[in-house]
């Protein structure tokens, strides 16, 4: 079998998903036309698209088709992106750049990012809904929102984040971090994989699998983006590296070192590869996207 084409494979999913986000999500217009300009000014900044990626992957590996899972996707993209909008404010982590352009506070003011981001979160459950109208049965579409509200509530990504503010200037030890990176990044990447199963039809062992596997992808991603806060570059990151260091965050690195922290991230991109061991090759971007993570840029 020919060697997997990654590179040519998120091209072509960040392209659809591209897409189906400027048809799906308004142009600026009427009294409300700043709040939804800052929207899109941060949702089509460049980002990778993985959730969604993760999202159309999933449903690709059950077996169903993808036009029906594409509504969530993006909606999966717009509460990844409303959460960096947030994470950037000034009573959060404080950042100037995201992406390689000014953030969104820094173009339209806090009060406008606030409203932003909120924007993005709620227009997204809109999305979620949408497979109701794209065949799939009512109740996995209620579980798919269910899915979604608690991998990005208090019980998700929310309470990893705020479990972060509070590990800052403090003494943790690696158990509280890896809880942290668990729900702060695992959570919605595992969710997205769950999403994509459960709206292409999967059973329930696919969808064992699936948060067995996003678990450690999560994991491993969290890992390898505190190594590039401490070793990255600028230009590739879009952001500038050692903004964890300054702000005295407990990262992997900061607990462990650079040497076992890579251990780390390999240890569990192994345990995600071993997720898709029962899968053909349907599973292969999965099993190309967590081998990335040890090599990535950015």
């Amino acid at each position: 079998m020919p060697e997997f084409e990654l590179k040519a494979y998120l091209a072509q999913r960040k392209q659809l998903i591209d897409s189906a986000l400027e048809d799906l999500f308004p142009i600026p217009s009427g009294l409300q036309k700043k709040v939804v300009e800052a929207a899109r000014y941060s949702l089509f900044a460049g980002g990778k698209r993985l959730r969604p990626i993760l999202c159309l992957a999933a449903a690709d590996v059950a077996g169903g088709p993808i036009e029906p899972v594409i509504p969530a996707a993006c909606a999966l993209e717009m509460i990844h992106t409303y959460s960096l909008i947030h994470d950037d404010l000034p009573a959060m982590d404080n950042d100037d750049f995201r992406r390689g352009v000014p953030t969104n506070h820094k173009v339209f003011g806090e009060a406008i990012a606030v409203l932003a981001g909120d924007a993005l979160l709620t227009e997204a459950f809109e999305f979620l809904a949408a497979g109701a109208g794209n065949g799939v049965p009512p109740d996995r579409v209620l579980e798919v929102i269910r899915i979604a509200v608690r991998a990005s509530g208090y019980r998700g990504m929310i309470g990893g984040q705020m479990i972060d503010l509070e590990c800052e200037n403090r003494k943790v030890d690696l158990a509280t971090v890896e809880y942290m990176h668990v729900h702060k990044t695992g959570a919605l990447l595992s969710g997205s994989l769950e999403i994509g199963a459960i709206l292409g039809g999967g059973d329930d062992p696919l969808l064992k699998a699936m948060k067995n596997y996003g678990h450690h992808l999560g994991l491993a991603f969290q890992i390898t983006d505190d190594l590039l806060d401490v070793e990255g570059d600028a230009t590739l990151m879009g952001k500038t590296p050692g903004s964890d260091q300054a702000k005295n965050k407990m990262t992997y690195p900061a607990l462990l070192g650079v040497a076992q922290s890579r251990e780390a991230a390999a240890e569990h991109v192994n345990r995600a590869l071993e997720a898709l061991e029962s899968f053909d090759e349907k599973a292969e971007p999965l099993r190309a996207i967590a081998k990335y993570l040890l090599v990535r840029k950015a």
